[in-house]
Order: structure tokens, then C-alpha cells, then sequence
């Protein structure tokens, strides 16, 4: 598998990742197992996971098979923190929470560094300098060896940047941000994505096949056996059933009868090419899926395609999202 660097630094990354947001609590460690070979065997390096996925079994189920299964030197492992199971605190981004969970992440982990270390969600209670310090004290102890953030918003991911960017030396340069992005999901596009182009930053793009809903699984009714079928995540694919998404997933089946491959390595080839993505991170049941989606690695779109996708999802951007003066 091709190997990209994430944003402006020297860190190499597969241009396809491995999502773990099931692990623990949807997929045993029988599919995990099988999940991460066929990930690894493929040329695949990038693990993401997070300290809440699965309530930290994400990252434990992860760790026991780094053990034996895997060598750990092969592998590019991606963790969040700061995202907590409270309704009036969705986040923390407070020093003291932040490394406190780095370090319970890395002993479930079972390794004494991650290759990248995010902080999960924007804290608005917690200044954002206080949560910068948490990513340089994580990389100068080593225990980090680059740093991001996930789901900031276009001016929190320019200010943070700019914070870390004001002292070279002595604050870590932020190195990637992850947040959704799909064909059915292009809201990054206003103002994450120039941003982090501008300042150097990969984009590590969740939920590239909108939810599972682009692979097209839905246009007749909902499998019994999908995330749409199952009671807890139902809510998580609903918002991309709509008569908007709809028209986009059967674009993206015409674009892929045409080119006799299928709607999932349409839409995953179109937002791994986009520009400023690093490595979509995709989520997979079991193994089978998931080689379906790797097989995406010789696939490129070509420009009319590409055109043909991006007129049929564009977002109502309007002012001042873009130039005033194109109004």
C-alpha cells in the first residue's frame, strides 16, 4: 500500500487506515484478530483507535494482539483523548485529565508510546493553551512521537496550529487532524481543509463511506445485520438516509457500474485522492469487508468522474465561507 506523509512532518502513514470504533464491544477479538492481518498483510500501518472506544477495550483488545500477532514496529498507532461519557462535559481538555489518560491508554496498549496522539474533541471551558501543553509535555517525554487534534472546528484547528507554530522548539507542531468527511459530508471543506492545507496539517478523514451508507447497502432497506439494523448505532447512520443522500449514493452506484467496480471503492477513492487527505480511517465488520475495501488501492477516478461526484455532493457554501467577491 502507497505510505503518505501526514501534513508537513516526516511522519509516514498507509493512505488507508484501520478504524477500531467497534473493537471491544461489536467485534470480538476472533474478528479483531483477522481484521489487523488482513490490515497489516496488505501493507496497511495505521491503527486508530481512541480511549473511549469500547471503554477502553479498543485499545486493550488492540494491545494483546500488538503482542503476538503483529510486530509492533510495523504499525503507525493513532489514540484520542479528552472525549468523556458525560452529558454536561462531553470533553476534557484539561493538563491533568489528558495525560492521566495517555498513560492509562498506553498501558492498555501494552507499548510505552503512541506514533500519534490526539486530543479528541475541543474543551470550551478549558483554555486552549492548557490542552497544548498536555501534546508538548506527551512528545518531549517521549511518550508521544507527533501530535493532532480531532473534530475542531476551522478556527480553533488555525488557532491551535498558530499557538504551536509561534515557538518552533519548544511547542509540537501539530501534525494531522481527523474529522469526517465523505461524499455525504463535505462541511469540512468551508474552512477545516484550507486551514490545514495552509498550516501543513493531514487530514485523517472518519466515516469516509458516509456511515456505510455510500456503499449503497441502504437504497432498498436496512440489512438486519448493519449498523442501521442495530439498535445502539441506528441513530448514527439515520442522518445520511435522507432524499439528499440518496440521490448522491445512486450517483456514485452509476459511476461505479461504469467503471465495473463497486460504489464502496468510489466513494473511498474519491475522498482519499481529495486534496490535504492523508488517510481515510475505515471501519470494518470483519475481514471480508475490509478487503473489499483495501482493494480501493488500484483504483484512481478519473477527472469526469471525479467532476461528475463533486457537482452531485457540493454544499450550499456561501458567505463568507468563499470569496465575497463570487457572489
Amino acid at each position: 500500500m502507497e505510505q503518505r506523509h501526514l501534513g508537513r512532518t516526516g511522519l509516514r502513514v498507509s493512505r488507508i487506515g484501520l478504524g477500531t470504533l467497534t473493537w471491544g464491544r461489536d467485534t470480538d477479538e476472533h474478528d479483531a484478530a483477522d481484521l489487523l492481518k488482513t490490515f497489516w498483510e496488505a501493507g496497511g500501518s495505521l491503527v486508530d483507535t481512541a480511549d473511549v472506544y469500547g471503554d477502553g477495550d479498543a485499545e486493550y483488545l488492540l494491545g494483546r494482539l500488538m503482542e503476538g500477532l503483529v510486530p509492533r514496529r510495523d504499525l503507525v498507532i493513532s489514540t484520542k483523548a479528552g472525549s468523556v461519557p458525560d452529558p454536561d462535559r462531553r470533553s476534557d481538555g484539561s493538563r491533568g485529565h489528558l495525560l492521566a489518560a495517555l498513560d492509562d491508554s498506553l498501558t492498555r496498549l501494552g507499548t510505552d508510546y503512541v506514533d500519534l496522539w490526539h486530543v479528541h474533541a475541543f474543551d470550551p471551558v478549558t483554555p486552549l493553551e492548557e490542552t497544548l501543553q498536555a501534546l508538548d509535555l506527551a512528545v518531549s517525554s517521549g511518550r508521544a512521537r507527533y501530535a493532532g487534534v480531532s473534530n475542531f472546528s476551522g478556527w480553533q484547528l488555525a488557532k491551535a496550529a498558530t499557538w504551536q507554530l509561534a515557538a518552533p522548539g519548544t511547542r509540537t507542531r501539530l501534525a494531522g487532524t481527523q474529522l469526517e468527511y465523505s461524499l455525504l459530508q463535505r462541511g469540512v471543506e468551508r474552512e477545516v481543509l484550507p486551514a490545514a492545507l495552509d498550516l501543513g496539517i493531514g487530514l485523517l478523514p472518519s466515516s469516509p463511506l458516509g456511515r456505510g451508507v455510500l456503499t449503497g447497502k441502504y437504497r432498498q432497506a436496512t440489512p438486519a445485520d448493519s449498523r442501521g439494523g442495530s439498535a445502539h448505532m441506528a441513530p448514527f447512520v439515520a442522518p445520511y438516509l435522507d432524499d439528499t443522500a440518496s440521490r448522491i449514493v445512486d450517483a456514485v452506484a452509476t459511476a461505479a457500474d461504469g467503471l465495473a467496480v463497486t460504489p464502496l471503492q468510489v466513494a473511498l477513492a474519491w475522498v482519499r485522492d481529495r486534496p490535504g487527505v492523508a488517510a481515510p480511517i475505515v471501519g470494518a465488520r470483519n475481514a471480508q469487508q475490509l478487503t473489499a475495501a483495501l482493494s480501493v488501492e488500484a483504483l484512481s477516478l478519473p477527472d469526469e468522474i471525479c467532476r461528475a461526484l463533486d457537482d452531485v455532493s457540493a454544499p450550499l457554501h456561501r458567505y463568507p465561507d468563499h470569496d465575497w467577491s463570487t457572489l
